[in-house]
């Protein structure tokens, strides 16, 4: 297949004019045969398939239902919009449903729809203060032996798991586990120096963040403040037009810039139905418009699917568009370490693209090469 005259997103965070060619299902740099399909891209953006690192599920299914059948129409409606890998968040739950959701994706064959490529393990190592919209019921500390179980129910796919630091055992759970998996500050009360300490010693994601943790203020710059000042920490940020203020969206790409802001949609199982009542965590949450609440009016996740995400954080917040797209599919590929064949155009990975008209509306998506 050859992609014609379109404008090609470079993972350095720019767009050059080119065209794009595949062989199989990877990209390739030249053409195969004289009998390529080719696409006229004209006045259209290339660009790599989004990764969401973090949401809960859509459509009326979320990943903790621990289905095969979950698992499924929650990769396909993620492929219809654009997003073409994902990595799908737990609940705060007790370790046998945890045990059942790691196995039931160790199980999934991907047969259709997004690519699964791992778990982003949100709780239950967190602290009860702020849980959020996590159940508390379930709340854990930190327990090396535990995660590693759960782990090899996975088969490995854990990609990431959250502690709140301040918690006991937190220090020696980073130790143990910072070279297994990826170890990420959320849900938390820490301040700046048990922060601090915790990235000092092999912790480098923030999860959704300035949400479930202590604000960055002038004198008490907590999380945030640790995670800007540790160059190798990436963070995470929900632009759903509700969890962030626009220019706090601002402001974090100035102080993290475009290498390190990890879009995220924090999405749950209303995602792309009407408003109504849903669930989250066994918690019952309502939904109106792009904001779900718990009974206590706790925000509780989003409604909002990544590529809308980036819509909002280009033509609500004024981030360029080749910035948010970095953050939405580089950086998140990058963070879970499937970067080698996803996240990026460039010759030799997977073939997975997405064609955009002017107004960011998705033209054609395309997973390993073929069109869907």
């Amino acid at each position: 297949m050859i992609i014609k005259n379109a404008n090609v997103f470079h993972s350095d965070g720019y767009f050059e004019k080119k065209d794009l060619y595949i062989q199989n299902d990877k990209f390739a740099d030249s053409p195969n045969t004289e009998d390529d399909v080719i696409i006229d891209a004209e006045g259209m953006y290339a660009i790599p398939g989004l990764t969401d690192i973090h949401f809960h599920g859509c459509v009326g299914y979320d990943f903790c239902d621990g289905t095969e059948e979950a698992i499924q129409k929650i990769a396909e409606y993620q492929l219809k919009n654009g997003i073409t890998t994902i990595v799908p968040a737990t609940m705060t739950f007790d370790e046998p449903r945890l045990e059942k959701i790691c196995k039931t994706a160790a199980a999934y064959e991907n047969k259709s729809g997004a690519i699964l490529c791992g778990i982003n393990m949100e709780g239950p190592f967190i602290a009860s203060k702020k849980k959020g919209a996590q159940n508390g019921k379930y709340i854990h500390k930190p327990d090396i032996e535990m995660f590693r179980r759960l782990q090899a129910a996975s088969g490995n796919l854990v990609k990431l798991v959250d502690i709140a630091p301040e918690e006991e055992g937190s220090m020696e759970f980073i130790d143990a586990l910072k070279d297994e998996v990826g170890i990420s500050i959320a849900h938390t009360t820490a301040d700046y120096e048990i922060a601090n300490e915790a990235y000092d010693r092999g912790a480098r994601h923030a999860t959704h963040l300035y949400n479930a943790m202590p604000p960055f203020s002038h004198r008490e710059p907590g999380v945030i403040g640790a995670a800007c000042d540790h160059d190798n920490c990436r963070v995470e940020l929900i632009c759903d037009g509700i969890h962030i203020h626009p220019s706090v969206v601002r402001t974090t790409f100035k102080m993290f810039g475009d290498d390190r802001v990890i879009l995220i949609s924090d999405s749950m199982m209303a995602t792309g139905l009407t408003d109504g009542d849903y669930s989250l965590g066994g918690q019952p949450v309502k939904v109106v418009g792009n904001l779900a609440t718990l009974e206590s009016g706790t925000i509780a996740g989003s409604a909002t699917n990544l590529m809308d995400c980036v819509r909002t954080a280009v033509k609500k917040m004024g981030i360029p568009l080749a910035s948010a797209i970095k953050c939405a599919a580089v950086n998140s590929a990058k963070s879970v370490e499937i970067y080698d064949q996803y996240g990026s155009l460039e010759t030799g990975k997977i073939a997975n693209i997405v064609l955009l008209d002017q107004d960011l509306n998705i033209e054609k998506v395309l997973l390993k090469g073929k069109e869907i």
